[in-house]
């Protein structure tokens, strides 16, 4: 059997999980029946491929929460979507940058989901990035024609897809910190986190410390349900120190990975990608060569845009 096309959400973040979906697929337990938890939604990727038929997707990131609330709501469709981008898109292929910049001023001032996709993907290489302020600040991409009408109709249909999953679903997003979600938690649930990656980048709203990243561990482990947690390994460079400190009781799987997302060309290298799980998955179930050793760095791929100012922060 064919395994299933993995739906790719239209709202891009560094660290997405697209490449690895059909590995925490596998690796999930096949009796799961209860609800699917992420304290760290991002992208949502996950679960929009894993398809719970109930599911809590939360994040301190409230236009994350906001656009796919209005995704649920009916309030962003494929078709509006789509209006919306070839207008806007319109606008940036005259105006350039001047555009760009006058929706961002717009989008921090109002925070509407259509500016946020829109920001989304015509800024410097698909980055969430905001100030202290909350201030959406990353960089046009510099690319006037981005907007061409196969890219519009690509993220229309991304949107249908992503609309037609929660339809047929009990989804709940939530804008709330990471221990409120895990506290949510009951017998039978399954949490996936997905949280930032310490020392490896900024996080896209708000702070990540060492701090942050023990106060999770201990609310995994208070947690009345089995968990699945994404993080990093190590790279050609060092390894995780964080990991081997908080989760040494764990046998964690690991398969290289390539993030194509991230503020600096030379910090996109080959990483070894970790899944730490609270129950004992079957390996046999897992695809092909999953756990693997880092191979040899190879020469990372040209960025797909410039900026002037290159973003400081790198999910890789």
């Amino acid at each position: 059997m064919n395994a299933p096309k993995t739906v790719v959400p239209p709202i891009k973040c560094q660290g997405i999980k697209t490449k690895l979906v059909p590995w925490i697929r596998q690796t999930a337990p096949a009796d799961f029946d209860g609800t699917w938890i992420e304290p760290f939604m991002g992208s949502g990727v996950v679960a929009f491929n894993i398809r719970p038929k109930r599911a809590l997707l939360a994040d301190s990131n409230p236009h994350l929460i906001r656009f796919y609330e209005a995704v649920a709501e009916g309030e962003v469709t494929s078709a509006s979507t789509r209006r919306f981008l070839e207008e806007e898109g319109a606008e940036l292929l005259r105006a350039g940058g001047e555009h760009y910049y006058a929706v961002r001023d717009r989008f921090n001032r109002y925070g509407d989901p259509f500016d946020f996709l829109f920001l989304n993907r015509a800024c410097f290489n698909g980055l969430i990035r905001f100030n202290r302020k909350g201030e959406f600040n990353v960089p046009f991409c510099r690319k006037p024609s981005r907007f061409a009408k196969p890219y519009i109709t690509k993220i229309a249909n991304q949107v249908q897809a992503v609309a037609d999953i929660i339809r047929f679903g009990d989804y709940r997003f939530e804008c709330q910190d990471f221990a409120a979600t895990i506290a949510s938690a009951r017998s039978g649930d399954l949490i996936y986190c997905d949280p930032p990656y310490i020392d490896r980048h900024a996080d896209y709203f708000g702070i990540w410390n060492q701090e942050r990243e023990e106060q999770l561990a201990n609310s995994l482990r208070s947690a009345p349900c089995d968990f699945m947690l994404s993080t990093w390994s190590g790279n050609q460079f060092r390894k995780n120190i964080s990991l081997e400190k908080l989760w040494a009781e764990f046998d964690p799987l690991t398969r290289e990975h390539f993030y194509h997302v991230g503020g600096r060309e030379d910090n996109r290298n080959p990483m070894l990608e970790a899944l730490i799980t609270s129950f004992i998955p079957d390996r046999r179930q897992l695809p092909a060569a999953a756990e693997k050793q880092l191979a040899p760095l190879e020469a990372a791929p040209p960025c797909e845009t410039r900026c002037e100012t290159p973003c400081k922060t790198d999910r890789t």
